[in-house]
């Protein structure tokens, strides 16, 4: 069953994006310092087929998820999909791990040549000529200059291995320094209503420089999915990071259950779900583009795809923020601020 979603630009580029892409990190499967545990890779080829029947444009993956095994898995389910239907496939580096300790935190290499030898791994098991979207998955620890980083992907670019280049988990004096070397296509960061701090820092800084703004995890891990709860996190693989995650413990935990039941009322009287409710908020700020949702299976991403055309209305905006205030779960602004000001 397709779907039409709405579509924005990402920034100054030519893509055109439906307001919320499949995230690939979970169907990277376990066995590395933020696995999920074991997957099912046919349920996950399944999930991704299913969101591009249901309209989705795009995949978001990276070479750390699963050290590999999420590029390949979307390689898979891309070469099952007639050309003309494929979506579009950006995928991130700078993150290598040591193979021999993989739970051990991945290093942050944005070396030039490793940058180069990245692309290349990505291109082969993705198994396409071009990368939509290439991104920086995290800032460099390696020593190496931003300015230096940049340029060599942007030579990529030029070079038609990369179509669009962006960065994510970069802070805004990061941000200005890169933009000096070549025009940052796309920013990646996280936002939800629990992880707020993006919306006045970073997407602003974005919208202002004509960058395009993907967010990732809106449903932050699932905490804000309709069936989370205490004993479904009790029941997670040993090796699923969330289970040494503050958001997953108390008193966060708590807090975080009850602002995703706070938004219950409000889906209720959309028919949607809270899963919906909680992606939609996410695209009310201005200057993001879209947002990365993550699926395992089809049924996943037919509880979150209506937070595509899902339109939150001020007061139930307002009863949001409020929430947010009385649970006092998270960090960040509400939106209370700039929607007053907007108006």
């Amino acid at each position: 069953m397709e779907t039409t979603l709405k579509k924005r630009r990402l920034g100054t580029t030519d893509l055109e994006l439906t307001t919320v892409g499949l995230g690939a990190w979970a169907i990277g499967g376990g066995g590395w310092a933020y696995g999920w545990g074991a997957q099912d890779d046919a349920s996950s080829i399944a999930a991704i087929h299913h969101a591009v029947r249901r309209g989705v444009n795009w995949i978001d993956t990276a070479a750390i998820y699963g050290l590999g095994h999420s590029e390949e898995v979307v390689g898979r389910a891309l070469r099952e999909l007639p050309a003309s239907e494929r979506p579009l496939v950006f995928t991130k580096g700078g993150m290598t791990p040591n193979r021999e300790r993989p739970y051990e935190e991945p290093a942050r290499d944005l070396r030039p040549e490793s940058i180069r030898r990245e692309v290349e791994a990505s291109l082969r098991r993705l198994g396409v000529d071009r990368i939509d979207l290439y991104q920086f998955h995290w800032p460099d620890q390696t020593g190496t200059p931003i300015e230096d980083s940049w340029a060599e992907l942007a030579r990529l670019t030029d070079e038609g291995k990369v179509r669009a280049a962006g960065v994510s988990n970069f802070d805004v004096p990061l941000l200005e320094r890169a933009e000096a070397v070549r025009h940052i296509d796309s920013l990646q960061s996280p936002l939800s209503l629990i992880r707020r701090d993006a919306a006045t820092t970073q997407i602003p800084w974005a919208l202002a420089h004509g960058t395009g703004v993907i967010v990732y995890s809106p449903l932050q891990s699932g905490l804000l999915t309709d069936a989370f709860s205490a004993q479904r996190l009790a029941a997670m693989a040993n090796d699923d990071w969330r289970r040494g995650s503050a958001q997953f413990s108390e008193p966060q935990l708590s807090r975080n259950l009850a602002l995703r039941d706070a938004l219950r009322p409000i889906a209720g009287r959309h028919g949607v779900t809270v899963s919906a409710v909680a992606v939609a908020w996410t695209l009310t700020w201005p200057g993001v583009t879209g947002a990365i949702v993550g699926a395992r299976s089809p049924e996943q991403v037919d509880g979150w795809i209506a937070g595509c055309s899902l339109e939150l209305e001020g007061p139930e905006l307002e009863t949001i923020a409020e929430a947010v205030r009385v649970t006092r779960s998270g960090s960040g602004s509400s939106g209370v601020a700039w929607r007053r000001a907007a108006a």
